[in-house]
């Protein structure tokens, strides 16, 4: 009999788990050495990302967990040693005091350097000491700590396996690099894909958008989160009415100028949030021409895997906007429309400095409507959002930065140096051709959630029977018997 196969598994939910154990109870071949998730796993993620001394089965991966091991020392001097740095700190942010109640502890760019070394450190140590010759991942590497997990997987030239959620309701797909989303192969029979060209796609993650003005009024979440807000970061606050009532007051100000969908104090507050929150309320009276030549490029919420995992360099999304700018015509305007749903994160004082530098650049209020702004430009762009999905859907080019699951649809042009308008704009979609190549793709997909969120798109689930439907497709795909749905370019 051949050797277990030995697995590294980054599973973080309990749906992902219970197709673990059903892996298991099934698949004798698969011995899982190692396991970074929730308190009952090896190591719970959430201490990793909290820099926290909860400790799950095997302890907790923090400064005092041991000596350094030297097993990723040999990485450390690759050429990819400031991008990974770069890409580390960059995800690690989002637990950054300013933007998270449950923070890390640091504080400056040196502080993150030196966790990311004591993290792959101990990281490589592990998969070392483990024997693991396979990481499985749950999702899309983009939380910092399976972000090093990756790169060291990569370095130390460990098979990797990554199974993620498609927007088409009930799919999944799956890759051995993270750079393969949106890349082929090329596959002949399924059925097309049935897409209305007049549309209005209405996702589930997305408020119901309305362009009433808010009524300024504060709910009972707002005040829990200012609550958290004065426990955590300005205990002192709470001897002061004085400070408290102006806090809500402002929280009140801002509240009037949104439509009361916009909510931004619901999940998190931070005083810092003021000063992008009053920036954006003063484009809220912004009475845009939609019959003027414009590219529509809505921006995408962050942190998330769309922009920090999936699109390289222009996570930066101005750096994307400054790109397109280059190489518009004279006349052509470029409407930014803020993500809904986005609060302080990476919006700092100088982020609506840059994008003011930007002639061509006209910002939208709230409240307009995505899909007029959507079929009126002249293409839309993004680095990897759904807005690209929907405009080729209705007939109308996409420019992509980053790694878009749709990236290689009719329809869509890939940023590149020397890239011409005219060639974006004159790119045609012939839509029975867009339909087969959906029904293509969608024949490399696996049926099934791996992310519980995505449950809400079905109508029927049942959860025992998506166990067992995941877990014999990852079975398959970790033997190579089911080939993954992204190959690369």
């Amino acid at each position: 009999m051949a050797a277990a196969r030995k697995i590294c598994v980054v599973s973080t939910a309990a749906n992902t788990d219970k197709v673990l154990d059903e892996l298991r109870a099934t698949a004798p071949e698969l011995d899982f050495v190692l396991h970074f998730g929730r308190k009952k796993a090896d190591y719970m993620t959430a201490s990793i990302s909290r820099m926290s001394p909860i400790a799950a089965e095997r302890g907790h991966l923090t400064v005092e967990a041991g000596a350094y091991s030297g097993a990723h020392g040999d990485a450390m001097l690759a050429a990819d040693y400031w991008r990974d740095a770069a890409l580390f700190e960059d995800h690690f942010m989002r637990r950054d005091p300013l933007f998270a109640n449950n923070s890390h502890k640091l504080r400056n760019h040196h502080d993150y350097m030196d966790f990311f070394h004591i993290l792959s450190d101990m990281i490589a140590g592990e998969l070392a000491r483990s024997g693991a010759d396979t990481v499985l991942f749950f999702n899309v590497p983009h939380l910092a700590y399976d972000t090093v997990l990756y790169q060291v997987a990569q370095a130390r030239g460990l098979q990797c396996l990554i199974v993620t959620q498609m927007l088409i309701p009930g799919y999944f797909a799956s890759m051995h690099k993270i750079g393969d989303l949106g890349f082929g192969p090329r596959r002949d029979g399924g059925e097309p894909f049935a897409i209305a060209r007049d549309e209005n796609l209405q996702h589930f993650y997305m408020p119901d958008m309305t362009p009433e003005t808010g009524s300024g009024r504060l709910n009972a979440r707002n005040i829990a989160s200012l609550a958290v807000y004065l426990l955590k970061k300005e205990p002192s606050a709470l001897v002061r009415p004085g400070r408290i009532a102006e806090l809500v007051t402002r929280m009140r100000a801002v509240k009037s100028v949104f439509p009361d969908w916009r909510d931004p104090f619901a999940k998190y507050f931070h005083v810092d949030q003021f000063a992008y929150l009053e920036t954006l309320a003063s484009f809220e009276k912004n009475t845009p021409d939609l019959s003027q030549r414009y590219v529509y490029f809505p921006l995408q919420l962050q942190p998330e895997m769309t922009t920090s995992a999936l699109g390289g360099r222009f996570a930066d999304q101005i750096l994307a906007i400054e790109q397109l700018a280059r190489i518009l015509p004279e006349g052509v305007k470029i409407f930014v429309k803020e993500n809904p749903k986005q609060g302080s994160f990476l919006r700092g004082p100088l982020h609506f400095h840059r994008l003011r530098r930007i002639p061509a650049v006209e910002i939208m209020p709230s409240h307009l409507d995505t899909h007029a702004l959507n079929d009126n430009a002249e293409f839309v762009a993004a680095v990897t959002g759904t807005a690209g999905w929907e405009a080729i859907r209705k007939g109308k080019p996409a420019l992509v930065f980053g790694n878009a699951w749709y990236g290689d649809l009719p329809g869509v042009v890939r940023f590149r140096g020397g890239l011409n308008y005219s060639e974006i704009v004159s790119t045609m979609i012939d839509h029975d051709e867009l339909e087969m190549r959906v029904g293509a793709m969608l024949a490399g997909f696996h049926q099934g959630i791996v992310e519980r969120h995505y449950v809400r798109q079905l109508d029927d689930f049942d959860p025992a029977d998506n166990v067992r439907r995941v877990a014999a497709t990852v079975r398959g795909l970790l033997a190579g018997e089911v080939p993954v749905s992204f190959s690369g370019p």
